[in-house]
Order: structure tokens, then sequence, then C-alpha cells
């Protein structure tokens, strides 16, 4: 039973996704910086938000007690973070696809070896060369 475990860990796809899995994770992180640190704070600068995953339409305001203090918390939907994760996927997404795209390219340019005839075809040029003789 182990033998065919490590036969089935050890096959070439498998390895070749769980590497694949790996290397997405690694550039999730890549572009989740990228998007967090450089290009969310343009964003903010251009529409004016201090941080914009604090963006947020404010559905109730906080409500305050006599001592001053939060009794009614505020409720609001936060849609800066829901806008950066999409620009998080849209930026992965098109990347995937430049790589997909880049990888069937080169197996269309790989041009298959012509076939080789068959026995059938051989035999037949055969007979048709000796009858000409």
């Amino acid at each position: 039973m182990f033998k065919e475990f490590k036969d089935f860990a050890m096959r070439g796809g498998l390895i070749d996704i769980a590497v694949g899995l790996v290397l997405a994770a690694a550039f999730g992180t890549i572009v989740s910086s990228f998007v967090d640190g450089m290009f969310m704070p343009l964003v903010s600068k251009i529409f004016q938000f201090g941080d914009f995953k604090e963006a947020k339409i404010v559905l109730d305001q906080a409500v305050l007690g006599a001592d001053g203090k939060v009794a009614t918390p505020e409720n609001a939907i936060f849609y800066g973070s829901f806008i950066s994760s999409i620009i998080n996927f849209i930026i992965i997404a098109f990347v995937m696809f430049l790589i997909v795209k880049a990888v069937n390219s080169t197996k269309k340019s790989e041009v298959a070896a012509p076939a080789s005839p068959s026995s059938e075809q051989l035999l037949t040029e055969i007979r048709d060369l000796l009858a000409k003789k």
C-alpha cells in the first residue's frame, strides 16, 4: 500500500500541480502587496480617502451613551476592501491568462513530425515501381 501511495504521489502531473499551487500562492502574496502598498494609495490620493480600505457607506451612525461611550456601534458597508480584493483578482486572472496564452502558443508552434507512411502504402509504392519495370 505504501508503494502505491508513493507511485501516486510521485506522478509527474501531481508534482506539477503542487508546484503550481505553491507558486500561485506566492504570486498572490506579491500581487496583494502591490495592490495594498502601491496601487491603492494612488487610488486613495485620487479620490481623497485617507485609507481606501476604510472607505464605507454608513447605514446607521454610532450611538453614544450618556457616559460618552459607544452604546450602539456604527453600521456600515466597507466597500474599499471589497474593491481592493476585486483588483487583486483581476490582476492575478490577467497574469494567469497571459501565462496560459504563452503556453498555448508554444504548443501550437511545435510542428508535429509528418507521419511516416504505413506498411501498406510502402508495399503499394514498391508494387507500382516493380510494375513499371
